[in-house]
């Protein structure tokens, strides 16, 4: 698919009560430094862009990962004709625009703004961009406005301006800033600084004499002003139509990466969408010296240090999909950002949870471990990097800090008891699974170092779900320091002891053990729990939150159970059939479930959350799925496309051709690999990476596939 037919509004049409992905339509560069975007209201809020709106504010440059998480170091860049009130308040000189008739690509965004009769192009690149405007009407005028925080310097020839950008309250660093550097292709006539109070804006006018264009090359930098001055030096040269097709050349070679062919054009589109999504995050927070070697800024010791940095990504939702797939598309790049994921635990002492761009410390358990792991199973890591990681992953997981934002808390609590006692922390339950789940990603690098004391010592700690499995109900129950269950048991009730769910979202999460797992069942057994999860109604208490979140109205919205594949906990569900006698029943979820997807604004069940659920729809399109990153496992569903190619990096092809594959057709009725029938129910990595052909054929009703191989397992 052309770069230049996706629309990157797909999933923004979203609010905090209801998610349709919680996206938003960024144009830039892959994992580039900053994303811009349309702001539709001069609101100082998560949600500035609208797909509904009519009302243009301007071109946010964004690095906001989330909602939930905010923006920084942003501004807003206007474009306004005629004579107006320039003190009057900044809500009122919002312009106007048609959202059919604008161009929102990648790597190209148009917007024609009807009120001030303005052309506004914008073209990405990796610290900047290229904004083009056009001016049908006389008086034109550029306005700056930062929020919060901000402040503006102007050269001696009138034609280039410097701001000063401080509206992220870091953690770490209380004189957190950013820079910005904007050249202008004419010189301005006057400046007037105004000062907003509702929202606080720090704006700067600039105005021209008439002109019909302006061209405005901008770049930034989170190190120095001369740092922005440098790399937009380097755009000198480049005029608006050389960076566009830059940055168009560069999309189309990732979304080249794989090729689908399908008589569903829709499912096609929405492939390519959620494609484009996963090569967004992380984003670049290294910039490039002189030598065009990589420097960047350690927040938490306020010194400009030598090497990669990469920010706004959390690992509790990103390590379960988005990067096993870098793991088959892009190695080199995967292990670029573990470069710079270890230079943040240098600088903080721990390894990351949540960067955005320094440590939020959001969501339970630290999951980059699952990262780590995956990528030294898979050879993407050098012996002497496999052992630093695990330096780092012992210090993250065993010396606890007096900032309950870095690494794992009560971790003597977990060793003591073998789980976190529920009268002591919240959310005791996924913190016990995920610190499990940590410790087999221990064990699996310890391995590879031939470090079997703690290959075993971690090994052992991995079953530590075990504590908290109640064979009564077959879910995972908290308990408190005496060992107890505790009471009042609500199967339905989210929050307090569980992570965005309840028990039935989170019970599973014990992605190295299914096997292990299934043995501790007694009645109800491991497959009459996971019907009960499949076929009940998606009800819901509120429970600890106190209020109905976005995730319960979501879950209720697609009526798929208690499999509420709108959030992480849930992207698994449906393969854990693959561990049981039942692997049709994976194979008729998944072909339902994707249609839970499309390329629209409404195109996600749930926050899409840093190509996390983007990568979970690529590879449920592909026909297999990465349950156990840290193993080098992908677990078969159903393939969605007749044909699919991933090209990988080594120049080998991957091919996979689905015969008799028409909706009525779900499920998989046999599996050739190099034209070898394929008894197990998963593929090696070295399988995918070495290059081949899967070729699987489709039946209307299921065979029997008894005596076939169990996909990867601790307990195996």
């Amino acid at each position: 698919m052309l770069v230049n037919q996706i629309d990157t509004r797909q999933g923004t049409n979203s609010t905090p009560e209801f998610s349709h992905g919680n996206t938003l339509p960024y144009t830039g560069i892959p994992f580039g430094m900053n994303y811009f975007i349309p702001q539709t209201t001069f609101d100082n809020t998560s949600w500035s862009f609208s797909p509904m709106s009519h009302q243009f504010a301007g071109i946010k440059i964004t690095h906001q990962p989330s909602p939930w998480i905010g923006d920084f170091s942003d501004f807003i860049v206007s474009a306004i004709t005629g004579d107006i009130d320039l003190k009057a308040d900044v809500t009122n000189q919002m312009g106007s625009y048609r959202p059919d008739a604008a161009t929102f690509n990648p790597h190209y965004l148009s917007i024609y703004d009807q009120r001030y009769e303005t052309k506004t192009q914008v073209a990405p690149t990796t610290y900047g961009a290229l904004l083009k405007y056009t001016f049908d009407e006389i008086n034109p005028k550029i306005i700056i406005h930062i929020p919060k925080n901000g402040s503006f310097i102007l050269n001696e020839n009138k034609n280039e301006i410097k701001l000063l950008i401080k509206n992220y309250d870091s953690h770490f660093n209380d004189d957190f800033k950013s820079y910005a550097s904007l050249k202008f292709s004419n010189k301005f006539i006057s400046t007037l600084i105004t000062h907003q109070d509702n929202p606080k804006y720090d704006s700067m006018i600039l105005s021209f004499n008439n002109i019909d264009e302006l061209l405005i090359r901008l770049a930034t930098s989170f190190i120095s002003y001369d740092q922005a001055h440098f790399a937009l030096k380097r755009l000198t040269n480049l005029n608006f139509e050389s960076a566009k097709k830059t940055a168009q050349e560069t999309w189309q070679y990732y979304l080249d990466l794989i090729s689908v062919s399908d008589y569903n054009t829709i499912k096609m589109s929405t492939f390519y969408h959620c494609l484009y999504r996963t090569f967004l995050f992380p984003q670049r927070c290294f910039e490039l010296d002189s030598n065009n070697n990589p420097i960047h800024y350690d927040l938490y010791n306020d010194k400009v240090k030598k090497g990669y940095l990469y920010m706004n990504n959390g690992f509790w939702d990103t390590s379960k999909t988005v990067y096993p797939l870098f793991a088959i598309l892009i190695p080199k790049e995967y292990h670029q950002m573990l470069l710079g994921f270890y230079n943040s635990y240098l600088e903080s002492g721990y390894l990351p949870k949540w960067l955005a761009p320094d440590e939020r410390g959001m969501m339970p358990g630290t999951l980059i471990d699952a990262v780590i792991a995956d990528a030294a199973i898979k050879g993407i890591l050098t012996k002497s990097e496999i052992r630093n990681f695990l330096k780092a992953m012992l210090k993250s997981a065993n010396q606890e800090s007096h900032d309950t934002r870095l690494g794992r808390m009560g971790m003597k609590d977990f060793n003591n008891y073998g789980y976190l006692p529920s009268d002591k922390y919240s959310e005791s339950v996924n913190q016990t699974l995920d610190y499990a789940y940590s410790d087999f990603c221990i064990s699996q690098v310890a391995k590879l170092l031939y470090e079997d004391k703690i290959a075993q010592k971690y090994s052992h700690s991995a079953l530590n779900y075990q504590n908290l499995f109640d064979p009564k109900t077959g879910l995972m129950r908290p308990k408190d320091s005496s060992g107890n269950f505790k009471s009042d048991f609500n199967a339905i009730r989210w929050g307090t002891d569980y992570t965005e769910g309840s028990s039935w979202q989170n019970s599973f999460s014990v992605y190295h053990d299914i096997n292990g797992l299934k043995k501790l069942y007694q009645n109800p057994n491991f497959i009459q729990t996971l019907l009960k999860l499949s076929n009940q109604k998606p009800a819901f208490k509120v429970g600890g939150y106190g209020f109905q979140i976005h995730e319960m109205t979501e879950m209720v919205a697609i009526d798929f159970g208690q499999i509420a594949i709108s959030n992480q906990p849930s992207f698994h569900l449906p393969y854990l059939f693959e561990y049981t006698d039942h692997p049709e029943y994976t194979e008729l979820l998944i072909k339902q479930l994707v249609n839970q997807f499309d390329d629209t604004m409404n195109g996600f069940p749930g926050d899409e959350d840093n190509g996390s659920m983007s990568a979970w729809f690529i590879f449920s399109c592909l026909g297999f799925y990465p349950v156990c990153p840290g193993s080098d496992e992908y677990v078969f569903g159903i393939p969605i496309f007749n044909k699919a190619t991933i090209h990988l990096p080594n120049g080998k092809q991957f091919n996979i051709k689905t015969n008799r594959n028409c909706p009525q057709n779900q499920f998989v009725q046999k599996r050739m690999l190099n034209d070898q029938p394929l008894k197990s129910r998963s593929l090696k990595y070295v399988q995918i990476i070495n290059g081949g052909n899967l070729d699987t054929e489709l039946c209307l009703l299921p065979y029997s596939k008894e005596n076939i191989e169990l996909p990867f397992s601790l307990s195996n």
